[in-house]
């Protein structure tokens, strides 16, 4: 496969995540539906950081497990400072940029919630980018394929995790910022795709996927308040659950795709 063949399957894949953001543009929801839909983006949220510290830890007990002591002790170093990056850089970048969006308040809005969350999973998405590239670079088409249409159905769930918290604001998100949301999430298939064509790097990947854990865990920390405010224990949990659920189904049905 070709370069470029690679890179528009990449570009496919996280186009998808477009799919799931016309949801910010929601209006008029009763008060638990906005609590539900936050909650059920949430659990999304809590699967992909279960399942991103899953394949960025893999690595590193590999490594420990094998006795390769100088390769354990470089892939941990980067693991903890891409997850100390991931969550503290959100923190500052949020404060120093999106400041003039939070209204006088001490909680972020919705605006600055959803660019965190887009910001996060676009990480992800690089290291997902960086599977299609590798993949296609070493002659797998048919899994290359399979790969690409997985993370498509998998990204459609993420576009709605950045979309949900704009449903709680009264005006409907601008076509704009849902376009640059979706570059931000999205995007970074497409370059990671690109990279991963071109290089191959257990350490690059460990550190994007750190990187990613780091933000989610903000993100994270902002939805879990923002729920307690809007929504009854009861009717978060219940959304958390299904958000959770529905993200473990997508990345099943993506392991019985691929095979692994």
């Amino acid at each position: 496969m070709t370069q470029w063949g690679a890179v528009l399957l990449g570009a496919v894949a996280g186009g998808s995540v477009f799919i799931g953001l016309p949801v910010a543009r929601m209006r008029g929801l009763p008060k638990p539906v906005q609590g539900f839909l936050t909650a059920f983006a949430t659990g999304i949220l809590v699967f992909l950081l279960w399942d991103i510290l899953s394949h960025a830890g893999g690595p590193v007990e590999a490594a420990a497990l094998d006795g390769k002591r100088t390769t354990f002790a470089i892939m941990a170093v980067i693991f903890a400072l891409g997850i100390g990056v991931g969550l503290l850089g959100l923190v500052y970048f949020n404060r120093s940029v999106f400041s003039h969006l939070r209204h006088g308040t001490a909680n972020p809005s919705a605006q600055s919630l959803t660019l965190a969350i887009a910001t996060g999973l676009g990480l992800h998405n690089l290291s997902e980018g960086l599977a299609i590239g590798e993949s296609a670079h070493v002659g797998a088409i048919a899994f290359t394929g399979v790969l690409a249409i997985g993370f498509a159905l998998h990204n459609i769930t993420e576009g709605f995790g950045i979309a949900a918290p704009m449903t709680t604001e009264q005006r409907p998100a601008p076509w704009s910022f849902l376009l640059l949301a979706g570059l931000i999430g999205g995007g970074p298939t497409f370059i990671g795709t690109w990279i991963g064509y071109l290089a191959t790097s257990s350490y690059f990947s460990i550190a994007f996927l750190a990187v990613a854990a780091g933000a989610l865990l903000y993100v994270l920390n902002e939805l879990f308040n923002l729920g307690r405010r809007i929504s009854t224990p009861q009717n978060f949990a219940w959304g958390l659950l299904l958000g959770f659920l529905t993200a473990y189904a997508t990345d099943l049905f993506l392991t019985v795709l691929t095979g692994s």
